[in-house]
């Protein structure tokens, strides 16, 4: 063995190698999921748009050179059966279906299957061959097709290749370009081990992790009782669902249907669904075993360099084709395997089936007294007999499955069409709402499961009516506190790993949501009436058709109390519509129910998760970075709103108001923090000088006790830093507000109108007799472009009234045809107002040629004079 491959990383003395500080404290807090996929690790950089990239595909183009390459079979891997069919869809299959209920963590959103471990699980073996087959496509249609849209679509294609008439497919899924390291994939260190996700379960196997009948070196123990801990899917550490010789190995079908309804449950797969998937996926291919397991190499992220990310190198015969080895199952389901038929469910019924040993001598079935009726991959002239696995007879052994399975045995078109939608759902179930979507195959049919809301049908709300509604609002009397709890706690919801939840939709007022204890049932019913009653006012009042959405609302008050309690300007954007009861799926959103959470002090340590690990969790579902969770963490201190309304945390004397009380009080020295319990969940601290005391949890203590989130809040807690606490705060609140705002493409671009009267105007202004016109024609492209409000407060700022009232006192001794002064006048008014401006336009001018230095630095100079103050032209429109 080379001596690189005998030197573990950390003994390399490089850069990253060497003892780390995890190896020094295994237990520390990780804050390296919440920096994950930014822009640093993307080679498209931050300005990249798939979606616009995507815009410009072949798209049909694309799908002829997929279904070619179905039956253009490789040397570097030839196709069973000469058709990619099967394997394509096992690539597709497997991308898609990591996807669990309780987390939205998995599935095919991101490519992840092109990385660790995914790449290199013992279920994915050999896929790395698919994947290198659809790199002259990838590489022919480039940025236009991502490979999470690649890998999915490749399997769509398989199907319509072979007879399926899809359901539909859209993209939109963007690539990432690292491991995505915030997954719990299970703790065991052994390929097909579950000792740690159930209480009795077995060890596995080290090495490339082939199945060979012989995984179990214990009892079976309770596989027919167990339960798998959440919020795992899987049954062992490398599959993507559960052990295909049965649990733990043990041909028991019976059992084996019990961890398939677990794991295809937590997959959001009802019994329906799981068995068409399993029926109408099994048509199609081929498992392989066709020898020792012991030939088989390491996987891609063990294989050496020369491998060039391939592994599972084979040993036996010519290691393809006829001699492969992947599973170490060797099983042909129907005797058309790349066509579309019933044959799976026919041959399950028409026969007895028996154990019997693979190849590689792992544990599955065959036909008994059967004849040979299937084909064999390579020899025309070889026929096999009907072979299934343990996980295909526990269809017709599970009473509930068996009942489903003998129904589609007799309506086989109905098996056509409930495999095609369960298939789209599995692709798709990680997407979020249809504004995502992308393509021309999208389906107009829309099904619970995509969370649908109404399409908005009436005009929004404008800045006069929101500013209106905001006074209705804070005119109910409802205290700030709670007007911020029910807003986070509608919009906390989301989940952007496969972007459920949010505030759009007003859920929280719907059943799971407005029962479960974090939201405070009782407070969340009293601002509702009293939003609700706001509506009612506004709806019924409103000219124009204007409405305005109990989702909206929700939002708006947050907004509305934060501006009270702050002092500060909140952005606000309306179009958010209310969700019915018939448009949510109850079961599901179960599942978006948090265990923990820190952000409104609810939860506590479990024996093998504590309370601050869960806040980090949450945080990375937000899609949140460690300095947003920080200051969220601190202004929802300040404002009041644990879920209880305790005092927990709340480290101030005036709360309710937006202060950065939280930081200079936890951060104070003179305070002595001890447990309260011995548990170790609630702390009190008194200050040594004051004798003030505070109460604090877990969540809060974290805060001032990890050097990399105590880092954080002392930028928060140190002199002068209010109005930056302030300021982050509202940023990050808007995020969170907005994070399911997918209709939404970013800032409304101007339109083409506001751009004409704005540099009209300004052309005007160089043409002595329509210098009035220019004027009017300016002040209406400005007030286009900012709306009414917002251009109003921009020349109403005192600390620029000198400026405004040159401005004004210019236009007016125009209009007046004193023209010359009032010129000069106005340009004085337009350098106070705009001159901080100057310095932008420096940069650009720098480049002109000869005069650009010069230029630029009279630009700079003369944005110095204009005045310091950083905030001044933040409503400009640039």
């Amino acid at each position: 063995m080379a001596a690189a491959e005998q030197c573990p990383m950390k003994q390399a003395n490089v850069g990253g190698g060497g003892q780390r500080n995890r190896d020094w404290w295994p237990q520390d807090l990780r804050l390296n999921i919440l920096r994950q996929h930014t822009p640093v690790t993307n080679p498209f950089g931050e300005e990249f748009s798939y979606s616009e990239a995507f815009k410009k595909l072949d798209y049909n183009g694309l799908k002829k050179d997929l279904h070619t390459l179905m039956t253009d079979s490789q040397p570097m891997w030839p196709a069973d059966f000469g058709h990619y069919g099967g394997f394509f869809i096992r690539m597709a299959w497997h991308s898609a279906g990591t996807y669990r209920v309780y987390d939205g963590r998995g599935g095919g959103g991101d490519g992840q299957q092109r990385f660790a471990p995914l790449n290199s699980w013992p279920d994915n073996a050999n896929l790395d061959k698919a994947r290198r087959l659809l790199w002259p496509i990838k590489q022919k249609y480039g940025e236009s097709i991502s490979w999470a849209d690649l890998f999915l679509l490749t399997g769509n294609v398989a199907l319509e290749s072979m007879g399926v008439k899809p359901f539909g497919f859209a993209g939109g899924r963007a690539d990432t370009f690292e491991a995505d390291e915030s997954v719990y994939w299970g703790a065991e260190d052994t390929w097909f081990g579950n000792e740690a996700r159930y209480s009795k379960g077995s060890e596995g196997i080290r090495g490339p992790g082939v199945l060979d009948g012989d995984i179990h070196k214990k009892d079976a123990k309770d596989i027919h009782s167990r339960d798998l801990e959440e919020p795992l899917a899987a049954s062992n550490m490398g599959l993507i669902y559960v052990n295909p010789e049965g649990p733990d190995g043990i041909p028991d079908p019976v059992a084996s249907g019990r961890d398939i309804r677990t794991t295809f449950g937590r997959m959001a797969m009802n019994d329906y669904e799981t068995v068409a998937l399993i029926a109408g996926g099994h048509a199609f291919g081929k498992t392989h075993g066709a020898g020792d397991s012991a030939k088989v190499g390491k996987e891609p992220e063990a294989a050496g360099l020369e491998e060039q990310g391939l592994g599972w190198q084979n040993q036996h015969g010519k290691g393809k084709g006829p001699d492969t080895i992947t599973s170490g199952l060797e099983v042909i389901w129907t005797k058309t395997p790349t066509k579309w038929s019933n044959h799976y469910l026919e041959y399950m019924y028409k026969y007895d089936w028996e154990p019997m040993k693979s190849p590689a001598g792992a544990n599955q079935w065959v036909a008994k007294d059967s004849e040979a009726i299937i084909p064999d991959p390579y020899d025309p002239n070889k026929k096999h007999r009907p072979t299934m696995l343990t996980t295909d007879i526990a269809l017709r052994y599970d009473p509930a499955y068996d009942k489903v399975s003998r129904h589609f045995l007799e309506h086989p078109d109905e098996l056509h069409d409930a495999f095609a939608r369960a298939w789209f759902k599995l692709l798709h179930r990680d997407m979020g709402p249809r504004t995502r979507w992308l393509g021309p195959e999208i389906p107009s049919e829309v099904s619970i499961w995509e969370d649908p809301t109404p399409a908005v049908d009436h005009k929004l709300v404008d800045d006069s009516d929101v500013e209106k509604l905001k006074k209705d609002i804070l005119a109910t009397n409802v205290d700030v506190s709670s007007l911020v709890f029910v807003a986070w706690s509608s919009a906390s919801t989301f989940r952007h790993t496969d972007k459920r939840g949010g505030a759009n939709g007003a859920r929280i007022r719907l059943a799971p949501q407005n029962r479960w204890k974090v939201n405070s049932p009782d407070q969340l019913h009293q601002v509702l009436s009293a939003l609700e009653g706001v509506q009612q006012k506004f709806n019924s009042s409103a000219s124009d058709g204007k409405k305005v959405s109990l989702a909206d609302l929700i939002v708006l008050a947050g907004c509305a109390a934060i501006e009270k309690a702050s002092g500060q300007k909140v952005p606000f954007k309306p179009g958010r519509t209310d969700a019915t009861q018939e448009q949510t799926d109850a079961a599901t959103f179960e599942h978006l129910e948090p265990f923990a959470d820190g952000f409104r002090n609810y939860g506590s340590s479990t024996p093998r998760v504590r309370a601050e690990q869960m806040l980090v969790d949450r945080a990375h579902l937000l899609n949140l970075s460690a300095p947003e969770m920080v200051v969220l963490l601190g202004g929802l201190r300040a404002l009041n709103t644990n879920y209880d309304g305790s005092d927990r945390g709340i480290l101030t004397k005036r709360p309710g108001q937006l202060t950065n009380d939280f930081f200079l009080n936890l951060l104070d020295n003179n305070t002595t923090w001890t447990p309260t319990g011995s548990d170790k969940e609630t702390f009190t601290g008194v200050n040594d000088k004051t004798g003030q005391k505070w109460n604090a949890s877990r969540f809060d203590l974290v805060m001032g006790s990890h050097p990399e989130l105590r880092a954080v809040s002392e930028v928060y807690g140190q002199s002068g830093a209010e109005e930056r606490f302030k300021k982050d705060f509202i940023k990050t609140w808007h995020k969170v507000m907005m994070a399911d705002r997918f209709d939404l493409s970013g800032a409304e671009p101007p339109s083409k109108a506001r751009f004409f009267f704005l540099i009209f105007g300004l052309i005007l202004f160089f043409d002595r007799a329509l210098l009035a016109m220019g004027n009017i024609l300016f002040l209406v492209g400005v007030t286009m472009l900012l709306g009414p409000q917002r251009t109003f407060l921009f020349f109403a700022r005192k600390q620029k009234w000198r400026g405004s009232a040159a401005f004004w006192a210019g236009i007016l001794l125009i209009l007046l045809r004193w023209t010359l002064i009032g010129f000069a006048v106005e340009c004085y008014g337009i350098f106070v107002l705009f001159g901080e401006f100057f310095k932008t336009i420096a940069g650009f001018a720098y480049n002109i040629p000869v005069i650009g230095p010069y230029l630029s630095r009279a630009l700079q100079v003369a944005g110095d004079k204009a005045g310091a103050n950083e905030r001044a032209h933040k409503d400009l429109p640039v």
